[in-house]
């Protein structure tokens, strides 16, 4: 048994961090899928910039909605949604077969709306609809101000992918969004099983006190965060608020550590993996991580027991978790945003070369 199938074994999905048309058309994500126990994918603008600037896979549709009248946005978004069809479509047994537990795919409203509530619900619900797929998570960032679009959204029966998430705190808080949405479709007699995912972003927390940290605890903040926010997490599905909710028909939201990928060379590649192993919990990582893991036959540890004691070394080396957290959401903001305006122009360049042939 490799560790992909062991991860499975333990009752944690592995979702794939990325999505082409190559890997589509190739077959190597249906292979992922039968050989290395991935049950869903994640996907970004960085993901379809990439994918976009870096291949011919997309030259003929854009030049075909380009002939259309489509540009930009609207071209991006009917490629994005094209791919996570075909996607949907292959994860749809597995969705099937455990009940909406499992099989999601996950497109992302403009970044650009992450501080708008209302054009995020609006974009949110559009596109949704547009999909026409039950197991595609749309993505809301868990700001301030997607908190009130994740519970209008899930009010509306639309499932959400919180994303953009870096402490416990931040958790709770999309996770009490999330329930407020439940409990509304319950009062007004709607059917309140309504998939949600919460993304905790793990790895970045290491790049951001890189060198700032003792050098016993290099490595070790992403992984105590995760700590604090899983503590929460059990917690949070073990409350009666979540047991009514449940009683009552709902799925729980489910905890995705996403931001897997080890940053530091020195580092295990398969370091946030083996630390966070855990069941009914969903680890989304990059391909070059999933690879890694699966030429891997065992785990090393798991989360270890004393994480409050590591948070508390953390702070008695003048670092301010709460700080860096805040540091982490502006951060991860402005680069979503950066992204998107990189895929727009990405397209834009790419439309005008395929003009000019």
């Amino acid at each position: 048994m490799n560790a992909t199938q062991k991860l499975h074994e333990i009752g944690q999905s592995i979702w794939l961090d990325n999505i082409t048309r190559g890997l589509l058309t190739s077959g190597t994500l249906r292979r992922y899928i039968q050989d290395l126990s991935v049950t869903g994918l994640t996907s970004n603008p960085t993901i379809f910039d990439h994918a976009i600037k870096n291949s011919h896979d997309y030259d003929d549709a854009i030049s075909q909605k380009q002939k259309e009248g489509k540009s930009s946005e609207a071209l991006f978004f009917e490629l994005a949604i094209e791919d996570l069809r075909q996607a949907a479509d292959l994860f749809r047994p597995i969705y099937d077969r455990t009940n909406g537990v499992d099989g999601w795919v996950s497109l992302e409203v403009s970044p650009l709306l992450a501080r708008d509530t209302a054009g995020t619900l609006s974009a949110d619900k559009a596109l949704h609809a547009r999909a026409g797929r039950p197991n595609l998570f749309i993505k809301i960032p868990g700001t301030s101000e997607g908190l009130p679009a994740i519970e209008e959204a899930i009010f509306a029966g639309v499932p959400i992918n919180v994303t953009l998430l870096f402490s416990g705190a931040q958790y709770v808080a999309a996770a009490e969004a999330y329930l407020r949405g439940i409990e509304r479709r319950i009062a007004a007699g709607l059917n309140p099983d309504v998939g949600s995912v919460a993304s905790l972003f793990v790895s970045r927390w290491d790049v951001a006190v890189a060198h700032k940290e003792p050098e016993s605890l290099r490595n070790q903040l992403g992984i105590a965060i995760a700590g604090e926010t899983y503590e929460r997490y059990r917690a949070l599905l073990a409350s009666p608020r979540s047991q009514r909710i449940m009683n009552a028909g709902a799925r729980p939201q489910r905890l995705l550590w996403a931001s897997t990928g080890t940053k530091d060379p020195k580092a295990s590649n398969v370091l946030y993996v083996e630390a966070l192993a855990f069941p009914f919990t969903i680890n989304t990582m990059p391909e070059t991580t999933l690879k890694a893991l699966a030429a891997h036959e065992e785990f090393g540890e798991s989360l270890p027991e004393d994480t409050g004691k590591i948070l508390a070394e953390f702070a008695g080396a003048g670092i301010d978790t709460d700080a860096v957290a805040a540091q982490l959401l502006g951060e991860g903001v402005a680069s979503f945003a950066k992204s998107w305006d990189d895929l727009l122009s990405c397209i834009a360049s790419k439309s005008e070369t395929l003009a000019a042939a």
